[in-house]
């Protein structure tokens, strides 16, 4: 089979696989201590991999298969905290193509385990900040080809249509009191869900702003902060901890990551994530992860703005994985203790602010987060 032939065929069973997937759910969350202002949950943990990731995975392969950069038997690698290592290995089985994870090596068991289910292989590393350097050497080694999400994740996507997650948002919103939200909250992983989420609002002409929600341990916030102040002398020796919200922050801010796409910014304490994460769960009936708490606190503190307006409204965000892959951590008692959370204090503080609405402690925001 000629490379144009198997391009095409691999380009086909993406596609195929496509049309075999549904939508995913918009879920309303009821917020008691905000009358007037609606939430909305994407659930995006309903994808054939659980996550949010899953859209990203099928652009990033489309892009690399476009773009020539993929041939028959060629190995994927990808740099990864887990969630899109599992798509993309979901991705190169569907091709039949060998894929490695280069992971951090906290990187939660039951996710080396889902990569491991679909044939991909584990190479782990002992920081996040080395997975990028050690994914481009075993490219190297193995003549493969470095996916590169942190890179490629804002242009690999078809913001403008597509069924991208920001036109699925749209429609689905089409019949509820306030179709237009007056924000969508997400926080940022590699940043092509906050630049996708901005160009569709902006080119749609929606009057809809952009809550980016960043972890404590993150190298986001201080970018987008120091670009909105207009400093361009860069901030590449700007090194954050690894992020104890798997999935999102990163020690440094990433190619991917557009500050003019986003309108605002939060720095959330992990505490509060997962407070937050918690009390999601009470509303749900249903364990999410750690990085849907994040984007709950960005819910709670725009709707708090709304109501100082006197606005009523509407607000989306992201579910973004399921909780089934933190049963080690955000899941275990011992975990919390081994952090030093206090998550009593957490958990009443969350409850009353969503139940009724008392304000949140003092929090860190950049741009304009009251809308």
């Amino acid at each position: 089979m000629s490379q144009r032939d198997w391009v095409a065929q691999a380009i086909r069973k993406i596609e195929a696989d496509f049309n075999r997937s549904a939508d995913t759910h918009l879920i309303p969350l009821a917020l008691p201590g905000f009358p007037g202002i609606d939430v909305y949950l994407k659930d995006e943990s309903s994808h054939p991999t659980g996550s949010l990731k899953h859209r990203l995975a099928r652009s990033l392969f489309l892009y690399a298969l476009a773009n020539g950069w993929l041939h028959a038997g060629s190995t994927v690698v990808e740099a990864s905290s887990g969630s899109t290592a599992v798509s993309e290995a979901y991705f190169a089985r569907l091709l039949g193509l060998p894929f490695v994870a280069v992971m951090p090596a906290s990187t939660s068991p039951e996710k080396i385990a889902a990569i491991e289910f679909h044939r991909g292989r584990c190479h782990l590393v002992p920081s996040a900040c080395g997975i990028g350097e050690a994914s481009v050497q075993l490219a190297r080694e193995t003549g493969g080809h470095f996916m590169d999400q942190f890179t490629y994740a804002e242009r690999a996507t078809d913001w403008r249509a597509n069924n991208n997650i920001a036109e699925s948002i749209f429609k689905q919103m089409a019949q509820e009191a306030h179709p237009v939200p007056r924000w969508i909250v997400c926080s940022a992983g590699t940043g092509g869900t906050s630049a996708t989420i901005g160009r569709y609002a902006s080119y749609r002409g929606y009057d809809t702003r952009v809550l980016c929600a960043d972890p404590e341990h993150s190298a986001f916030f201080a970018h987008y902060a120091r670009c909105i102040d207009g400093d361009t002398s860069g901030d590449a020796g700007a090194v954050a901890p690894s992020s104890r919200i798997e999935g999102i922050g990163r020690p440094r801010a990433e190619a991917s990551f557009i500050p003019g796409c986003v309108d605002a910014m939060l720095k959330v304490p992990d505490a509060l994530s997962l407070a937050a994460m918690r009390w999601t769960n009470t509303r749900l009936g249903r364990r999410v992860g750690g990085s849907t708490g994040t984007n709950v606190i960005g819910v709670l503190h725009v709707a708090h703005a709304m109501r100082a307006a006197g606005r009523s409204g509407s607000i989306v965000s992201i579910l973004c994985d399921g909780g089934e892959r933190y049963a080690h951590s955000y899941y275990n008692p011992d975990w919390y203790a081994a952090q030093g959370f206090d998550m009593d204090a957490a958990d009443t503080l969350v409850r009353a602010v969503a139940e009724q609405a008392t304000p949140l402690p003092d929090l860190q925001t950049a741009g304009d987060p009251t809308g």
